[in-house]
């Protein structure tokens, strides 16, 4: 079942954040009390020259770390049934790119699931189609995702749940790389929104 057109702002976009909120609630066995539990991602230098790992996009297409050098990266992991932090920061990236204009286009923007068993590239597809369409999907094999987590610093935790079924903990902040492929900053979970642009404009000025 798809999850709602594309979020806006306005009523409409309150009614789609509860409904993709409800969603993911029922979904991963959470109530909106009791959310997931996250942290967030280290700051251990990384660049994306030094890392190994090869995975697959939400339209099937094998992606490698060195294609996103020479254009500044935004890069999270969250996984599809996510209950509240992974379409919270979706609508977030969303509105930054918004207000970045004509400059954000310019942007590699990506979510690495750490759901891999689940978050085929059509599931992935289905799901940021609610999104902008500047945000693309990452997944691949459990060795794949476990090593592109490790490269970047992100730790993640399948959590069994009373049902049989599960969830995954998971790693929070939007990772931004410079051109040159050198972690710049990282916008965490907890950070004033409006220092978010900032944050990634002093990415894209920096030459490579």
């Amino acid at each position: 079942m798809r999850r709602g057109a594309l979020i806006r702002g306005g009523a409409g976009m309150v009614a789609a954040v509860g409904f993709m909120l409800a969603v993911g609630a029922w979904r991963s066995g959470d109530l909106p009390w009791q959310q997931q539990v996250t942290e967030t991602v280290g700051t251990r230098g990384a660049d994306l020259e030094s890392m190994s790992w090869q995975l697959t996009s939400h339209e099937g297409e094998r992606v490698s770390p060195q294609s996103w050098i020479g254009q500044t990266s935004l890069v999270f992991f969250g996984f599809t049934w996510c209950p509240d932090v992974c379409p919270m920061t979706l609508l977030n990236i969303s509105d930054w790119l918004e207000e970045l204009g004509p400059d954000a286009d310019g942007l590699a923007v990506h979510l690495v699931s750490v759901d891999p068993e689940r978050d085929t590239p059509e599931v992935l597809a289905d799901y940021l189609s609610n999104f902008d369409p500047r945000i693309s999907g990452l997944t691949g094999s459990p060795d794949e995702v476990a090593q592109a987590a490790d490269d970047f610093n992100a730790t993640y935790r399948r959590v069994p749940r009373d049902d049989g079924d599960y969830t995954v903990d998971h790693t929070a902040g939007v990772m931004v790389f410079d051109p040159d492929g050198r972690l710049s900053s990282i916008i965490d979970l907890h950070d004033d929104p409006k220092f978010a642009v900032p944050k990634i404009r002093r990415a894209m000025e920096r030459e490579v």
